[in-house]
């Protein structure tokens, strides 16, 4: 239950929809409110069911969402996730609130607010796939999956930052900067998707659309500990998303849970005239994603380990022990699990993939299409220096694809269904529901550092379904996806396996940096004061509790920990020794400090300083679970027996 009486006030402004950047979010903001549910992990099925029992209105939960945006999006992490909010997002959700007092409820997605990756067609709203060229740039219609959310009752909250024109897995663009992973603040959040992904692992909604040529819906699903389904090639229709690779792309959903992943899914799906690919649905029976929910689909499953794609470096043995760990538990839900191999399979990936052939057209096919537009071509962008510079040796090496028919493009797809061929033989052959393997396998890449471990390629080179869900975290708390790829068309199977293994794990994690609203607004820091006495040693205690002691100490301290920022600041100094006799001053984790230093807070010879951190995760926990200790180092004790245990106060 997520019912709590807290007040928020913020600020939503009304009228002409007007473009803003990550960097103007905030701005957006002016409606005061009180919010009555805490949306922070709430599912779709909670949010519709407190809807239904008058526990809170559509407009509420805007008004709740847009809190948390302002609270962590610009402010706090400043995760930067999001290029633009929906100005007639109240609007909207109280058009749909009136329906429900009638009677009308189009289904549960009704007045449930979704954010949406902005390269989805909007009429009503910029779409500008991250690039500062297409700034200001309306479609003429509604993407078909747009138009499906709108019917379903959805209301578009807003459009969230991605990698520049989907063309990179670390999400960085020339209209919405870098994208920041809630998980830790110093790392990527996976891409295309990065910037819907790291917006649902906050909560900014209540699920969000992303697109996936080579693991752009995955990836960040994987990275910021949620579920995504990369569906069957033709499911859904892909008319009205910017296009990477006709033949590859795929719109789907990243939600925080496997209910809210099908109810998405369910009402996305379907054929378009507009798609030839859907026209595999033609005199197809669709089921139902959410009535295929099985907590038991484990138990007698056939699943193939594709050894292949286990590969990595030692660095990334820790994320292939999560996910063998991961099997194992699938073992004991009663699943079979088989090693499979699928002969030459890294040359047939490399052979088969389309991206590079097919960007160029298709996009200049897009831009044609769409009189609105204010450029013609990845050419034009360039020429005029309109996208950011991490991106240009891709655009480069896209731009000089000669024809749309020539003849590496040509074996490109030959190769293609060569190994579509390939792995259904596997699938058949040996009786099997999927193949498990790591969504990555390394952690997200540091900003700034190339991402590496992507094993996005077999889905879209084949056009076969592909799930990746949350499989645990890294010894560095990082998050790890498991993910499954099936037959053609079973895309409810897959989901249906994966929501048995969730349900009987509980790796779905809040992340840290964005905990719930207090009072409408971030958790403010935390200031907290210690003294270390002279003599203080592990086995005395640490902190200096009679007069005589607090009256001289050795050291005083006084620190912040701001929760959400993820920073720990520090005042220190040492008035009880000369600064020629002072070694230093430096933090360290584990039950008595003995740990490696992971933070020098005084250089030698000062007896004052001042800083701040960032705390990784790790760190971040150690000190809320009071395992971070101060120590002195003199002359007199070259040990750092002198030592002082860290301790939160209580809010």
């Amino acid at each position: 239950m997520h019912v709590k009486p807290l007040p928020i006030v913020f600020v939503l402004a009304l009228g002409a929809c007007l473009l803003t950047t990550s960097a103007a979010v905030t701005a957006a903001v002016s409606v005061t409110t009180t919010q009555r549910f805490d949306v922070t992990e709430a599912s779709i099925t909670e949010l519709a069911a407190a809807m239904d029992r008058g526990a809170v209105t559509s407009v509420e939960l805007v008004d709740a969402y847009l809190a948390r945006i302002e609270a962590y999006d610009q402010q706090g992490p400043r995760l930067n996730a999001i290029i633009q909010i929906n100005p007639r997002a109240r609007e909207e959700a109280a058009a749909l609130d009136a329906e429900r007092e009638t009677g009308e409820i189009r289904g549960p997605l009704h007045g449930v607010p979704i954010i949406l990756k902005d390269n989805y067609d909007t009429a009503d709203m910029p779409t500008t796939a991250g690039s500062i060229a297409l700034a200001g740039y309306y479609p003429a219609r509604d993407g078909f999956q747009v138009r499906k959310l709108r019917q379903a009752g959805a209301v578009i909250l807003a459009k969230s930052n991605m990698h520049e024109l989907a063309m990179g897995i670390t999400t960085i663009s020339s209209l919405g900067g870098q994208t920041r992973n809630p998980y830790d603040l110093a790392r990527n959040p996976g891409g295309s998707s990065g910037g819907t992904g790291a917006a649902i692992a906050a909560s900014f909604a209540a699920a969000g659309m992303g697109s996936d040529t080579c693991g752009s819906i995955r990836g960040p699903a994987a990275q910021n500990n949620l579920a995504g389904l990369r569906p069957t090639k033709g499911l859904s229709s892909i008319s009205g998303i910017i296009p990477l690779s006709h033949t590859q792309d795929v719109g789907g959903p990243l939600a925080r849970t496997l209910s809210d992943l099908a109810i998405v899914l369910d009402a996305t799906r379907g054929g378009d005239p507009d798609d030839p690919a859907t026209r595999i649905l033609d005199d197809y029976e669709l089921s139902s994603f959410t009535d295929s929910l099985d907590s038991g689909a484990l138990r007698g499953a056939r699943l193939g380990k594709l050894t292949e794609l286990f590969e990595g470096t030692a660095a990334q043995s820790q994320v292939i022990e999560v996910i063998d760990a991961a099997l194992e538990h699938m073992e004991s839900q009663g699943a079979e699990i088989i090693d499979a191999t699928i002969p030459g399979l890294r040359d047939l990936l490399r052979k088969s993939s389309v991206i590079n052939y097919e960007f160029k057209y298709d996009f200049i096919d897009y831009l044609a299409a769409n009189p609105g537009a204010p450029i013609g071509s990845l050419a034009e962008i360039m020429e005029r220096g309109l996208h950011h510079e991490a991106l240009r040796r891709s655009f480069e090496r896209r731009d000089r694809m000669g024809t749309r028919d020539g003849a590496a493009y040509l074996a490109a797809l030959e190769w293609r269904s060569i190994l579509r061929d390939a792995v259904v033989q596997i699938l058949e052959e040996n009786q099997l529901d999927g193949l498990v393997y790591p969504t990555m396998t390394a952690p997200p890449s540091r900003i700034g550092e190339p991402q590496s471990g992507s094993n996005c390629s077999l889905s879209p080179n084949t056009g076969l379904p592909a799930i990746s869900v949350p499989a645990g975290f890294t010894s560095t708390l990082l998050p790890v996806g498991l993910e499954i790829l099936g037959r053609p068309l079973a895309d409810t199977s897959l989901v249906s396996i994966a929501y048995a293994f969730e349900q009987s794990t509980d790796h779905r994690r809040a992340p840290a940096v964005t905990p719930p609203l207090v009072n409408g607004a971030a958790p403010p820091a935390v200031r907290f004061e210690m003294t270390i006495a002279r003599g203080t040693t592990a086995a005395t205690g640490s902190l200096a509790r009679d007069a005589a002691a607090a009256a001289a100490p050795l050291a005083r301290a006084a620190f912040t920990f701001d929760p959400t920022r993820n920073t720990l600041a520090w005042t220190l100094t040492i008035p009880e020794l000369p600064a020629d006799q002072l070694y230093g001053a430096t933090l360290h984790t584990g039950e008595s400090g003995d740990n490696p230093t992971f933070a020098r807070i005084a250089p030698m010879g000062t007896s004052s300083s001042e800083g701040a951190i960032e705390l990784t995760p790790v760190q971040r926990r150690a000190l809320e679970m009071g395992e971070v200790w101060l120590r002195v180092f003199s002359r007199d004790d070259p040990q750092g027996t002198a030592r002082a245990r860290l301790t939160i106060p209580r809010r």
